[in-house]
């Protein structure tokens, strides 16, 4: 970054937390929110109205200031301090933290931790501030003090416990928060560090699922043979709504923190939290307003614009934070072929794992010698050396799964698949229309998973990028299609959820009816909400919950953080 940047004091404090957090907040520009950043919100809402400033001459003057914004050109640092008490030149920083100060036990402990405790004699505690909240405030003794006022002491008041911590402002206090600051920014100029090993403060950290403490350490374990099993510490459910609007004729506006859809008459149909959105996919003729963009784009929500036949048409990706390290790695390594065929192996070999054990679930007739064809083109796909040879393999195996894909459906439908093959434009049948829907769907659900790992869905390894191609996103998908694309419509026909009237024939094609598009819907939504267990880091995660993870694993072996991938595979 360069000179005349402005460090943000409240980012810079991290440091001493997780160098790790400070870079991908300071560096990458990312942040997520979490129920301890709520609280915190909370917690400051009292002190977040800016106040006037009294002069420094005025030494009547006894007055508290909030929200005060003081900035450091020589240091290149800013801050926002939460309050100051300032009488004539004297001030007191304030700091307020929703949590509680660090514990420390003064009495030694017991020589025999088997005697019961003597209860005469009590344990004596202190109470200190943690290193992060102890910088910070250093932070802003040292802007007031360039602001021109006489700062003695500062305090920090923990609301948890009502506690007020008063800090004395010596050449110490200083000089640790100046010698953070130094090491902030050269850490910044570097690559990512490294996250922090078995740690028991990753656990409460909203940035985990974007760190992947514990599943980057287990990758590079395997390479030096020594076990490791990630903790589930992931998010353990889907909280996130994905909405999606297809009625002729709807209109989507805002009315205060909700997302409002209405019919052609101005009629609610349906209302939605906008903290609670994750996604939203517009259908057909579905009208948006500017205000309604505005507000989605704010909270970082996609908008995928679809044909009513479920052609991506368009995608309004909000500008939030692209991580400039992530996309110049994406663009180094994909432009060199081993890197792609590697990339490619990975990927094709786990999508043909996928379609054998969908067959071996699911079709009652299938002969020994499918079975072991489909695993020796996998076998022929790991020692591949081209990226052609690789698509020859994968070709080959999809020729045999859809060769004996209808055996896996029941009805009328499962005749007419098998008789037209796969198509898909235009797909002649509702098995082709189902999986041309489904796998529209999915590659919007991978443009969004990486977007959200920070990388270009347009540059691609085992797919050609070409323009409005988003090749990453087909890469990404390759391993799932067997797993939600095809697993839907499997699910969706055979329980009847999707039959015959749900689908509409013409020259044109075969399409989904509105009451189709709600069915499969349905089935989509149930399928993507399904949790499985990960077969290399053990823990159950949502499909949604697993795109996203694999589009930070590609980041991170991208960025050369782990030596191998390790993509999700089924038996």
């Amino acid at each position: 970054m360069s000179d005349e940047y402005l460090w943000p004091a409240r980012n810079v404090a991290e440091f001493a937390y997780c160098p790790r957090l400070f870079y991908l907040m300071e560096v990458e520009g990312v942040y997520l929110p979490s129920a301890d950043t709520e609280q915190g919100k909370l917690v400051h809402r009292r002190v977040h109205h800016p106040g006037s400033i009294p002069e420094k001459d005025d030494s009547e003057s006894d007055r508290v200031v909030r929200s005060l914004a003081l900035t450091s050109q020589k240091l290149g640092l800013t801050a926002t301090m939460d309050l100051a008490e300032i009488s004539g030149n004297t001030a007191v920083p304030i700091e307020y933290r929703k949590g509680r100060p660090r514990k420390v036990t003064m009495a030694p402990p017991p020589e025999n931790p088997d005697e019961p405790p003597n209860l005469d004699v009590m344990p004596l505690y202190s109470y200190e501030a943690w290193p992060t909240d102890r910088v910070q405030l250093a932070f802003h003794a040292i802007l007031l003090k360039e602001a021109g006022y006489e700062v003695e002491r500062a305090i920090l008041y923990y609301a948890s416990e009502k506690r007020r911590l008063e800090i004395d402002v010596n050449d110490a206090f200083i000089s640790e928060a100046l010698i953070t600051l130094e090491a902030a920014k050269s850490c910044a100029q570097g690559p990512r560090p490294m996250p922090l090993l078995n740690d028991a403060r990753c656990l409460r950290c909203s940035l985990q699922p974007i760190c992947l403490p514990d599943e980057v350490n287990n990758q590079r374990a395997l390479e030096e043979t020594v076990e490791m099993k990630p903790r589930k510490i992931w998010p353990p459910r889907d909280d996130g709504i994905h909405v999606v609007a297809q009625s002729n004729g709807a209109r989507i506006g805002i009315r205060g923190k909700t997302m409002k859809v209405t019919d052609k008459d101005g009629l609610t149909i349906k209302e939605v939290p906008l903290l609670t959105m994750e996604s939203l996919s517009v259908l057909g003729s579905v009208q948006i307003s500017t205000q309604a963009l505005h507000a989605l784009a704010d909270r970082c929500i996609p908008i995928a614009y679809l044909s009513s036949a479920g052609r991506m048409v368009a995608m309004v990706d909000p500008l939030d934070s692209v991580s400039a390290e992530i996309r110049k790695a994406q663009i180094r390594k994909l432009d060199d072929t081993k890197v792609c065929i590697e990339l490619s192996r990975a990927l094709v070999a786990a999508k043909i794992l996928n379609q054998r054990s969908l067959l071996m679930r699911n079709h009652g007739q299938l002969s020994k010698d499918v079975l072991a064809g489909m695993k020796r083109n996998v076998e022929q796909v790991q020692g591949a050396n081209s990226i052609d040879s690789i698509r020859g393999y994968e070709g080959q195996a999809a020729a045999v799964y859809f060769q004996h894909f209808a055996g896996m459906f029941n009805g009328q439908s499962a005749l007419e698949f098998s008789a037209n093959g796969r198509q898909r434009r235009p797909p002649p049948d509702p098995i082709n229309a189902c999986l041309s829907f489904a796998y529209t769907m999915l590659t919007h659900e991978c443009v969004a998973a990486l977007r959200l790992a920070r990388l270009e869905p347009s540059i691609g390894a085992y797919h050609v990028s070409r323009p409005g191609r988003p090749a990453l996103a087909l890469d990404l998908m390759e391993p799932f299609r067997p797993l939600v694309g095809d697993s839907v419509a499997i699910s969706a026909f055979n329980r009847g959820e999707l039959t015959e009237g749900h689908f509409m024939k013409s020259s044109a094609g075969c399409a989904l009816t509105n009451s189709g598009r709600k069915a499969f819907f349905k089935a989509y939504a149930r399928r993507m909400d399904t949790q499985i267990t990960h077969t290399v880091f053990g823990y159950r995660l949502s499909y949604r919950r697993m795109l996203v993870l694999h589009a930070r694993m590609i980041a991170a072996w991208l960025i050369g953080e782990v030596p191998t991938l390790a993509f999700l595979t089924t038996r």
